[in-house]
């Protein structure tokens, strides 16, 4: 895990109502830690929610062991009947968030790979910004990935971001990243309950999505950790997804009008008021 020092944010930013959503399968080794990390914050409205998927090594009895030790206030657990990916995963935790009044929601691997420490700081750039989603992004100056990565984790995910951004010019760099901060209304705007998706590609359609509904997103730069215990979840099932999904929203996005877009063409945007939007920072 990445050791990197903590903002601290004023009143009344670090006490909004943020909520993590963290989907384990098999994170036994990680989940106390990364746990520990997250609740140690200072951020006092930071609660967890954990979406297991049925994990073999016991990782949803550990995520039960942990709610009952923080307080319900803190953390809660869904126990998901099998292994239906990440994409399902988010969605369920993400829209449970959302009805349980999180202002503010956070997408994160279990794994370690992504630092606790950057959220402060995520939260700082999207209230001070009044953005919709800012993006812990491997891959825009001053970012960097770790160096024990393979050359062939570096091809596979440097070809992915850039097929992606050709495709789609989406204007994000780092468009499969998996460390996003969102608001609430961003998550509606976009019906994060209706994306099918899974696996990675549900962090291109996430970002499609919301570029599509002209929601400001800003990407700030992290560094990005492979992970110490466990093992990758990158099936073959899940590079292929991947490599078709960005395809599939580029040809509903020109083969006919959608939901997406006018009777012009041009995108059609829910974006909410800027009032609306910048109520925290008027406090």
């Amino acid at each position: 895990m990445t050791s990197v020092q903590a903002v601290d944010l004023p009143d009344p930013w670090r006490s909004v109502a943020i909520t993590v959503v963290l989907p384990t399968y098999n994170e036994a080794a990680n989940l106390p830690v990364i746990v520990a990390a997250l609740l140690d914050l200072p951020l006092t409205g930071l609660r967890i929610i954990v979406a297991d998927d049925n994990s073999p090594d016991g990782t949803g009895g550990i995520a039960e062991e942990l709610a009952a030790r923080y307080g319900e206030g803190r953390m809660s657990v869904v126990h998901r009947p099998g292994k239906q990916g990440l994409g399902r995963a988010y969605v369920d935790g993400m829209t449970r968030a959302v009805r349980a009044g999180a202002e503010f929601v956070v997408q994160m691997d279990s794994d370690l790979s992504h630092g606790p420490g950057y959220l402060p700081q995520m939260l700082g750039v999207l209230l001070s910004t009044d953005s919709d989603v800012v993006i812990g992004s491997r891959y825009v100056v001053c970012a960097s990935v770790a160096r024990d990565w393979s050359w062939r984790r570096k091809m596979l995910s440097g070809f992915a971001n850039t097929y992606v951004r050709v495709l789609l010019r989406l204007g994000i760099r780092d468009v499969t990243a998996g460390f996003k901060l969102w608001r609430s209304s961003a998550l509606q705007a976009i019906d994060v309950a209706s994306i099918r998706s899974n696996g990675y590609s549900f962090q291109v359609e996430m970002n499609y999505r919301a570029s599509k509904r002209g929601l400001k997103i800003i990407e700030v730069p992290i560094h990005f950790t492979e992970r110490s215990k466990g093992e990758s979840k990158m099936t073959l099932r899940v590079q292929l997804e991947s490599a078709l999904m960005p395809f599939l929203l580029w040809y509903r996005g020109h083969g006919a009008v959608n939901q997406d877009q006018m009777s012009d063409g041009s995108p059609r945007t829910t974006r909410l008021p800027r009032g609306e939007r910048s109520e925290l920072n008027r406090r």
